[in-house]
């Protein structure tokens, strides 16, 4: 799938909500959907300010992420990044936003992780333990390291979705989503992008495992290492093809320092 479109949509038919950051400080992150077609797609802006506009990069960040994640073969929801004309609050914008499609399946439904662990761990059970319990251990681990080699701060318990169907009898997590809140996403200028440690272990939300992406990684067993694709550092010229219009050589420079460098860390230790 062509996951990014240069050329200028036209959607400002789309009504936005407002999804406040989990963090409290300022900015929202607006969210949308279109369901006059035969699928309904949502779509959703990077950080916006009342005053300043769309100020964030967290939709490249999207597709940087799941071109990381195609990579590695881990399962994850398909976005596409769109240079569109929104309208917000009554005001013209033109910017690039994601668009994505359900993931779930017909007759699926759908529950954060998080309530569904509260509702079915037994006693004392942590979420890493009931998820090994319930047989996806696997798609934790992948979780980690793609959390760690992108520093994703919002893995929060509704950031994993549990999708059943009673009829079948099926129950699974839902493809690996929302990685906005990763990489470089706190720096909007050149002097804070310069002075960003791409090594740095920050305190993040992680709803199954620890505070940290690097603690994370130490749960990890070495069997599961075995199957790993080895990313090389010239697989990075794939993962920023066509990205230097929406976000700038700059932001991509430090990008793509962050992944090999983490990655690079992980062989070290």
């Amino acid at each position: 799938m062509q996951d990014i479109v240069k050329e200028l949509c036209d959607l400002r038919y789309l009504n936005w909500s407002k999804t406040r950051k989990s963090s409290g400080t300022a900015g929202s992150f607006l969210k949308s959907y279109d369901d006059s077609g035969k699928k309904k797609l949502y779509y959703k802006l990077s950080d916006f300010d009342p005053v300043k506009g769309i100020i964030g990069h967290e939709c490249v960040n999207e597709i940087v992420v799941q071109r990381i994640l195609r990579y590695f073969g881990f399962d994850h929801l398909e976005y596409r990044l769109l240079y569109a004309a929104v309208n917000v609050e009554g005001k013209d914008h033109t910017t690039y936003l994601c668009e994505s499609e359900d993931f779930k399946k017909p007759g699926e439904m759908k529950i954060a992780l998080e309530d569904y662990y509260l509702m079915n761990k037994e006693g004392s059970e942590g979420p890493l333990n009931f998820c090994k319990r319930m047989g996806w251990e696997e798609y934790i681990y992948r979780m980690f390291l793609a959390d760690y080699l992108v520093l994703n701060r919002d893995r929060h318990g509704a950031n994993i979705e549990v999708l059943s169907d009673p009829k079948k009898k099926e129950i699974r997590l839902s493809p690996l989503f929302d990685h906005g809140l990763s990489l470089v996403c706190r720096c909007h200028t050149s002097e804070e992008l310069r002075a960003f440690n791409v090594l740095e272990d920050k305190k993040v939300q992680s709803f199954v495992g620890t505070p940290s992406t690097l603690a994370n990684i130490k749960l990890i067993p070495e069997d599961f290492w075995k199957e790993i694709y080895k990313l090389k550092e010239e697989d990075l010229d794939s993962v920023f093809d066509g990205l230097d219009e929406a976000i700038g050589e700059e932001y991509i420079a430090k990008m793509r320092e962050m992944i090999w460098e983490r990655w690079c860390y992980l062989d070290r230790i």
